[in-house]
């Protein structure tokens, strides 16, 4: 089992650069971060972390090919590659619904799935040959031709998925691995890996070599019921993006969110977290002591084949930008990760 640290880049960026730097030394396998508008620059913010490392491996996930011209990605994707001396890879998806929105974009005309599709086409085209001539859909290049050259023989492109099951056979089919973001119990994991390998075998492939990742809303430390507290505080803003048949999946009826995406949407944020109930914030997250934490993951996640854990630390400074909520009580994120190492990861080795 692989660990990695999934960050949305909203800290000053000396703190996050800091916290990259403990990662690698801590021996964690990633770091991501969400490519939206909403949150600093990754590629910015990995370029320069390149420089300060010297193992952990650095991506989007996801970015949207929607918002970012696939070719663009590549592009960003090949030079953080030379920067980081082989270490990048990419994660795509169609992208955030919500940010989507706020570009005046119908996600449901985008055709998303078909989209990603033939943007994972050119990604990987244009990193594998530098040069793409191309008539899709929705992407048409003649002659298009890059400078930007990758160190790695091959950098992995995966896809993100959460409604399923096309997108989690696609990714198995046509990519190096899938993330898989917020989802919580056995059912949703054997439901995506099922689907995964069967997409996987179509093409060929071994299954159990490829990264199948499980994105999940986390927050640990020695006091149970506050890192509970704080995954709480985010887990409406999160779940208010999970399709119907996800939070199905997931043991929880989408008519019980409702109430809590509208008070979100009206910018009821207290609202929100009051409505969130502490069943449902702990349902949604992996959260607790890190030995409650282990025991969650054990039970309903590796069981299914998942060999990547990403996660998407929560502490105080994210609570308090986000949800404008103060527990200063929580463990902050360079601690979380120190716990991780000590008390999480040894259970998976």
């Amino acid at each position: 089992m692989k660990f990695s640290y999934v960050m949305l880049p909203d800290y000053p960026l000396r703190e996050s650069l800091a916290s990259i730097r403990l990662a690698d030394e801590l021996g964690f396998h990633a770091c991501y971060a969400a490519d939206e508008t909403w949150h600093k620059d990754l590629w910015l913010l990995f370029a320069a972390a390149a420089q300060q490392t010297s193992r952990i491996r650095f991506g989007p996930s996801v970015s949207s090919v929607v918002l970012r011209e696939p070719t663009l990605i590549a592009q960003a994707a090949a030079t953080l590659d030379e920067l980081s001396d082989g270490r990048a890879e990419v994660v795509l998806s169609s992208g955030n619904f919500g940010l989507l929105a706020q570009y005046g974009i119908d996600w449901a005309v985008t055709k998303p799935l078909s989209r990603v599709k033939e943007a994972a086409h050119v990604v990987r085209t244009l990193l594998d040959d530098g040069a793409i001539t191309f008539d899709g859909e929705f992407f048409r290049y003649s002659g298009l031709f890059t400078f930007a050259r990758p160190v790695q023989e091959r950098v992995p492109v995966k896809l993100g998925a959460m409604r399923g099951p096309r997108s989690f056979r696609a990714a198995g089919e046509l990519s190096d691995g899938v993330h898989h973001a917020l989802s919580y119990t056995r059912e949703a994991y054997d439901y995506l890996v099922e689907n995964f390998r069967a997409g996987a075998e179509k093409a060929g492939k071994d299954p159990s070599s490829m990264d199948i990742g499980a994105w999940v809303v986390f927050a640990t430390g020695p006091d149970s019921a506050v890192a509970k507290e704080a995954a709480r505080s985010m887990v409406g803003l999160y779940a208010s993006s999970m399709p119907a048949e996800q939070l199905e999946r997931n043991g929880v009826d989408p008519g019980a969110m409702k109430p809590i995406v509208d008070a979100l949407g009206a910018g009821d944020l207290a609202r929100a977290v009051e409505l969130t109930t502490p069943e449902l914030g702990e349902r949604l997250s992996i959260s607790g002591t890190p030995e409650e934490c282990v025991a969650k993951i054990k039970r309903e996640i590796e069981p299914s084949g998942v060999n990547h854990m990403i996660l998407a630390v929560t502490d105080a400074t994210l609570v308090r930008q986000f949800m404008g909520r103060e527990l200063p009580e929580v463990a902050d994120v360079d601690t979380q990760l120190r716990l991780i190492h000590d008390r999480i990861m040894p259970a998976f080795t």
